[in-house]
């Protein structure tokens, strides 16, 4: 059995990753995190938040998640691509969000790039998921000192992505987004989501969007 210290136990003594703790991260592990995203506007979801994150708590940039929906137009990379420069400088005006020039700048450089890929590939998704040949890479961490901050994947995958212009994507990054959008699966092998995703198979599986709804109601219905 794992030691307790290296998971979280909610009063049900069910067990999650140590990080997933408080009414932000607990509903996002349990109802998002290595869910895989099968849909274009998903990964332009977590690129721009990913990148958002930078220097900062993923909280931080979670708890802004229905502002940046709002600002950057429900995730919409053909709406946020057309975005001029007036646009970026109401966002750096909008306390909703991080207001980095270069992050926001960054946002709309990738958007035009995602379209870029699905023009050449048909889908960002199906470029991306190329990388695991369309099947998420299964880990069996025991405890989250295993887990690496980047690896040989995601270093190539950033390389590529900044080949075709991304921006603020660097292989820490990109590693993050790799676990957020399900291509690798980080959980911890004592945690419950770890036994209830490998069960899902490789699969595509639908991810709640609006997570910060599904947030409210978790924190209401009193889940921890």
């Amino acid at each position: 059995m794992l030691p307790s210290q290296e998971l979280g136990e909610d009063r049900t003594g069910r067990l999650r990753c140590p990080w997933a703790s408080g009414p932000w991260l607990t509903p996002y592990h349990d109802l998002e995190w290595g869910v895989p995203v099968r849909d274009d506007r998903g990964h332009f979801e977590l690129l721009t938040l990913e990148g958002a994150q930078s220097g900062l708590s993923w909280v931080t940039v979670l708890k802004r998640r229905s502002c940046y929906q709002r600002a950057f137009a429900g995730f919409d990379p053909a709406a946020v691509a057309s975005f001029d420069q007036r646009r970026v400088e109401e966002l750096l005006a909008d306390p909703g969000i991080v207001r980095h020039r270069q992050k926001i700048e960054a946002t709309v450089t990738n958007a035009a790039a995602v379209l870029r890929v699905q023009e050449e590939r048909g889908s960002f998704d199906s470029f991306i998921w190329s990388f695991v040949d369309g099947q998420p890479l299964v880990n069996s961490w025991k405890v989250a000192s295993e887990v690496p901050a980047a690896t040989a994947l995601s270093t190539a995958v950033s390389a590529e992505l900044r080949r075709r212009g991304f921006l603020f994507l660097g292989p820490t990054t990109c590693y993050a987004y790799l676990q957020a959008a399900g291509l690798i699966m980080d959980h911890l092998v004592g945690c419950f989501r770890y036994a209830e995703l490998k069960s899902d198979g490789a699969g595509p599986v639908t991810r709640p969007r609006g997570s910060l709804r599904c947030a409210c109601r978790y924190v209401a219905a009193g889940g921890r």
